[in-house]
């Protein structure tokens, strides 16, 4: 696959085998030497994990944004480009609520007893995953609000700008000891000053916003990799093994890979799955490449 940033074809890189592609349907999937890709079903694909087998999991699960193709209109009556893709579509909120429940503890059954997990949604789903977290014995941390610096605007002028997302990180129980928090290193990253829970950055775009030919997005809901950079480097040390249960775009194990952390990504599209592939070839792993003005304050979209 051909990538395109910023609008712009560069030339294709080198490819530089750094993991393995795996069928979710394999029995077991060892990720004990190398970058795990995992084509297929978060929830099965997971029981295929050994229990304990992650320092690290970020989700990044279905929104269920009950949106409409009609919804997102602007003030000329064009079309915005909103997330209306198969994969965030449930029939109700029980519907939906099942399915958190399956994925919530098919991570915590792989999650070690000191590691870390991270979750991130909108207001129209982390209020119910938060729930559902606690319920299966997750011990809260944290939650951390994403402000973004140039969110998109509600063109219809019936609500507020929806400006911002939450992350909520925990640990797999209210025991669990050594947890890592690399504390000092963020105080670093962040001037000497103690990093906060609001993060203010950009969402992804310009250069960093992958792309078809013709201009298109490659994935509705790309995150930005200054975000994945503060959730890798707070909480993992290199080395570490970073699980991303609904990889898109792949953006968790690019920054994993880049940060000199192992990773596994499951992602049940296949067209996704060539666009990780093409995206991870492309990257050296380097423990030390920390951009501190990025993580601090965000990628400029230039």
């Amino acid at each position: 696959m051909r990538v395109v940033v910023g609008g712009l074809a560069g030339p294709t890189p080198v490819p530089v085998r750094t993991h393995i592609r795996v069928d979710g349907a394999a029995n077991p999937i060892d990720s004990s030497r190398s970058n795990v890709l995992v084509h297929g079903d978060a929830i099965t694909s997971l029981a295929r994990l050994a229990p304990s087998s992650v320092d690290v999991i970020f989700a990044d699960p279905p929104y269920n944004l009950q949106l409409r193709a009609t919804d997102l209109r602007r003030p000329n009556d064009s079309a915005v480009a909103g997330v209306t893709d198969a994969w965030d579509a449930f029939g109700s909120f029980a519907e939906y609520d099942t399915f958190t429940r399956a994925w919530v503890e098919a991570c915590r059954r792989v999650l070690k007893p000191s590691g870390s997990f991270w979750v991130i949604g909108s207001y129209h789903c982390i209020f119910r995953i938060g729930t559902i977290l606690q319920d299966a014995g997750f011990w809260l941390l944290n939650d951390v609000v994403w402000v973004k610096s140039n969110p998109m605007p509600h063109f219809r002028g019936v609500r507020f700008t929806n400006a911002h997302e939450t992350l909520i990180w925990a640990k797999r129980d209210e025991s669990a000891r050594n947890v890592t928090f690399n504390y000092q290193e963020m105080k670093a990253l962040n001037g000497g000053k103690q990093m906060r829970s609001d993060w203010h950055l950009p969402i992804c775009g310009g250069r960093e916003r992958l792309r078809d030919g013709s201009g298109r997005k490659l994935h509705s809901t790309q995150k930005p990799e200054a975000l994945l950079e503060r959730v890798v480097l707070s909480t993992s040390r290199p080395g570490d093994v970073v699980l991303d249960p609904f990889a898109g775009s792949g953006t968790t194990g690019a920054v994993a890979q880049r940060l000199g952390r192992r990773w596994i990504m499951v992602e049940r599209d296949a067209a996704y799955c060539d666009l990780i592939e093409s995206r991870v070839c492309s990257i050296t792993p380097n423990a030390d490449s920390v951009d501190r003005d990025a993580v601090v304050a965000g990628r400029r979209s230039s």
